[in-house]
């Protein structure tokens, strides 16, 4: 479950995380999203795959895709989890409009890693958005 804080949806649950990174793309708030890593998170961006660490390093390469306003859709599959630490994999979607006005629609299958935080909310570590089905 996700509920806010200061404004922002944070994630009470890791599965959560999952809500929170869609409402944050759906409404263009790359200051929310970045709000879902922690500093020294590590991102797969699709659809080229491209490793990325930080959460200045995230917001760069996501702003092209921001840029576009396009919608994105997560389901929860399955979350593994300990006291501090969890994996979730979800299936995902990002539906839009590319600039040369064509249809746009990627999808697949991700897996995250998530780190509980000292005020009880999840933070992403890693976030691979292109794990093999």
């Amino acid at each position: 479950m996700s509920r806010r804080s200061a404004g922002r949806a944070v994630a009470r649950t890791p599965a959560a995380l999952q809500a929170v990174l869609a409402d944050a793309f759906n409404r263009g708030d790359v200051d929310a999203l970045m709000d879902v890593y922690e500093q020294d998170a590590v991102i797969v961006v699709p659809p080229a795959g491209r490793y990325v660490r930080g959460r200045d390093n995230i917001r760069a390469a996501t702003a092209a895709a921001l840029a576009l306003r396009p919608y994105l859709t997560s389901v929860v599959d399955k979350t593994l989890q300990t006291d501090e630490l969890a994996l979730t994999h979800a299936h995902w979607e990002l539906v839009g409009t590319a600039d040369d006005g064509s249809p746009m629609r990627l999808g697949g299958r991700g897996t995250i890693v998530s780190r509980r935080r000292a005020d009880g909310t999840w933070g992403i570590v890693l976030d691979d958005t292109l794990s093999p089905e």
